[in-house]
């Protein structure tokens, strides 16, 4: 547990790589029973989850909780359509700057927090090639940098 009685059960780390991130946002889920027994026992994967918007509701999709063992008879499919709750507001923000300016929504990472499970989703443009590659050199140069400062010490 980290303060405010969060605790990260997964990260779309894919998603700050691929991605420029803006306004994020967190939504609740709706989830089955078996479901939120896989999720407090982090067996969740959003490495290829999406946020699609149909009819002013929001939905993830492809993201994957594992089947929750003890529960062989009444499990959930791992990969289902799960509605995501956000206020009114939110949604009209998130419809008007996918339509208008190109933004598409991702998962960023998925948490219990005081023992519910949420999600947060970013506002998201697509990079370049070349935007990934200076990144990484940006991140190369920070390194090197720490490896100098750590040897002079």
């Amino acid at each position: 547990m980290t303060e405010d009685g969060i605790k990260v059960v997964a990260r779309n780390r894919k998603a700050q790589h691929e991605y420029f991130l803006d306004d994020r946002f967190e939504a609740g889920l709706v989830l089955r029973g078996t479901e939120i027994k896989s999720i407090r026992a982090g067996q969740v994967s959003l490495q290829e989850a999406y946020v699609v918007m149909e009819a002013g509701e929001a939905w993830l999709l492809g993201a994957h909780v594992a089947p929750y063992e003890p529960a062989s008879s009444a499990n959930h499919d791992p990969t289902r359509k799960r509605k995501l709750l956000l206020h009114r507001r939110e949604l009209a923000k998130i419809h008007r700057e996918i339509r208008q300016k190109g933004y598409t929504l991702v998962p960023t990472r998925m948490y219990l927090k005081q023992g519910r499970a949420k999600l947060e989703i970013a506002l998201a443009k697509g990079k370049r090639k070349y935007d990934k590659r200076r990144q990484i050199k940006e991140r190369e140069a920070e390194r090197q940098v720490e490896r100098a400062l750590s040897r002079r010490r």
